[in-house]
Formats: C-alpha cells, sequence, structure tokens
C-alpha cells in the first residue's frame, strides 16, 4: 500500500500535506481504490472558511458518492481546477496530480489530532483483515 510519509491522515482516509501554515489536500490512495473509478469531484470554493473533520468536498464515482472531510481548519486558498475536467486524476495520482485543494490553515495545532504515515498504515491494515 502507498503510504507516502510526509503526508498526515485522517480515520475518513483524507491526508494533508502540511508546509507552515498551508495545507495541500485530498483523499488517499486507499479510499480511491475503495471508491473506483472516480467520475466527478466537487472541491469547495476558494475562499470557503472549512473546519476540521467537517464535510468540505464530495466526491463521486461508479460505485458510490462520498463526503469528504477536511482534515485541517482553515480558508481554502486555491483549488484543483484541474479535476473539473479530469476527475479520473484523484485515481491516477491520488498525493499530486490528485490533490482537492490548498488550506490555510487557522490552527496549525489540529496536526496533533491526524495520524503520521505509520500509524495511517497500521491502521488501513487493521481495517483490512
Amino acid at each position: 500500500m502507498n503510504v507516502p510519509a510526509n503526508l498526515f491522515y485522517t480515520k475518513e482516509h483524507e491526508w494533508a500535506k502540511i508546509d507552515g501554515k498551508t495545507a495541500t489536500v485530498g483523499i488517499t490512495d486507499h479510499a480511491q481504490h475503495a471508491l473506483g473509478d472516480i467520475t466527478f469531484v466537487e472541491c469547495p470554493p476558494a475562499g470557503k472558511a472549512v473546519k476540521q473533520f467537517d464535510r468540505y468536498s464530495t466526491v463521486e464515482s461508479v460505485k458510490a458518492a462520498s463526503d469528504v472531510y477536511a482534515p485541517v481548519s482553515g480558508k481554502v486558498i486555491k483549488v484543483n481546477e484541474e479535476l473539473k475536467t479530469k476527475p479520473e486524476l484523484v485515481n491516477q495520482s491520488p498525493y499530486e496530480r490528485g490533490f482537492f485543494a490548498c488550506i490555510e490553515m487557522s490552527d496549525p495545532a489540529e496536526k496533533a489530532k491526524l495520524m503520521d504515515s505509520q500509524a495511517y498504515a497500521a491502521y488501513v491494515k487493521e481495517l483490512e483483515k
């Protein structure tokens, strides 16, 4: 399973790459595999305020529609516009080109509520039993 070491994770399978006060966010490789072929991504608009663990986006696949929860609180400062026409990027490159948005974090201490890569890998391993 592909679990990049420089990211932080939620139990709902979202990730955050934190660089200073900015978090780039998306769904994990595990989540995109579980959903199957992604057909639509509703990204939050730039300027939207999001709260940690609250729904901020929706993703649809051939199997289901799923809510996506913000791994951190703050203001959306960038949206991945490419997902509007190429939602399959979430399947092809969930940690790079398939990111959903960048959030200017309002409380960097929230990172402590997220799992590191080792904890997330162990969490997913338990789920797969």
